[in-house]
């Protein structure tokens, strides 16, 4: 009997980096005969991620959620052909997946410093909302009883990060944890307004601590933690702001889920259970060497071809995790926190 193995899936957003996350998905659910996961916490593309795997596990099992979870992909590629930013003839030829050089990247970026989505998109219209109403099935969604799920989205008035369990879940949440301020209006729900998940939760691990009895986490992180150099022009600064402003919610809860564990090490919790603390093992799939270099406008090039792209990049960097560390799930770490999120 093969060796069964629980964890939780913490999905970072980014855009259609989020494929990335899909050949992740893809790969460990290649691995479900002995590897189970309780609990998922989603923002943004990664809540959609997150959301396309559950109805379609509902549905078909592991089969099912590997289906669900392309027919999303390509759902969104498919918007591809009603968008204009695409790669340049250049960058075509020379193999790189930014649209840096689109001129609509350009005009776009300068719309959105002079113009909000509440005038430039008046009735609001989202061909994303269309595809996940048409797609995503949120009642398979609530029926399924094997897996926690939680989606984190940002309410605009207070700043605070909003998590919304799985029997909450609507089309209007999955559409607040992805809902990017100056690309479209804020999504209203039961009266408070919200904006995407990633500034302050990106992924939020705390509802897996708190909601989830294993204590593996495996964060799947698609926004790179370090790019060596000074950014010079002005794309390459907002480049990394984009970078860390979405990086840093996880980075705070890194720095929070170590000091616990410090305090467990050296025994200054006589009983951390009273707490609701516990020693957590952490893990990260990344693809930092990938990712690098791509631009932060590359998070909006939803052609089919950069998606299936990153599903590959994904699945390759699964399959080398599952090969190193396989033997430390429920045993310890594979990520040293302090080295990789702290050390500054």
């Amino acid at each position: 009997m093969a060796d069964i193995k629980t964890i939780n899936l913490a999905l970072q957003g980014g855009g259609a980096h989020g494929a990335f996350t899909w050949g992740v998905l893809d790969r460990l659910l290649e691995e479900d005969d002995r590897l189970k996961i309780e609990g998922i916490s989603g923002t943004s593309a990664g809540a959609m991620n997150g959301a396309a795997m559950l109805q379609g596990y509902t549905h078909g099992g592991a089969a099912g959620a590997k289906k669900a979870l392309e027919e999303y992909w390509r759902g969104v590629g498919g918007i591809a052909s009603f968008e204009l930013p695409k790669r340049s003839l250049f960058d075509q030829m020379v193999g790189n997946w930014n649209i840096d050089n689109s001129p609509f990247t350009a005009m776009t970026d300068v719309m959105q410093r002079m113009f909000s989505p509440y005038q430039t998109n008046p009735f609001n219209l989202n061909p994303l909302r269309d595809l996940v109403t048409d797609m995503i099935d949120v009642d398979a969604i609530k029926a399924n009883t094997t897996t926690k799920f939680f989606v984190s989205a940002t309410n605009v008035e207070t700043g605070h990060a909003r998590i919304f369990e799985k029997k909450e879940l609507t089309v209007d949440v999955l559409m607040a944890s992805a809902c990017l301020p100056f690309a479209f209006q804020a999504v209203t729900i039961q009266g408070a307004p919200y904006w995407d998940g990633g500034y302050v939760g990106n992924p939020a691990l705390f509802p897996l601590i708190y909601n989830c009895e294993s204590p593996d986490i495996m964060v799947v992180q698609i926004n790179p933690l370090v790019r060596r150099g000074v950014p010079e022009s002005a794309a390459d600064i907002l480049n990394r702001l984009n970078e860390i402003t979405f990086n840093a919610s996880l980075v705070a809860e890194m720095r929070a889920i170590s000091f616990v564990q410090r305090l467990i090490d050296e025994d200054h919790l006589k009983n951390p259970e009273t707490h609701r603390l516990k020693r957590m093992n952490m893990h990260v799939v990344e693809a930092d060497d990938e990712i690098r270099t791509l631009g932060a406008a590359s998070k909006y090039n939803i052609q089919m071809d950069f998606l299936l792209h990153l599903r590959s990049v994904g699945r390759v960097a699964a399959d080398a995790w599952l090969k190193s560390n396989w033997s430390k799930i429920g045993v310890e770490s594979s990520v040293n926190i302090y080295n990789v999120y702290l050390n500054a």
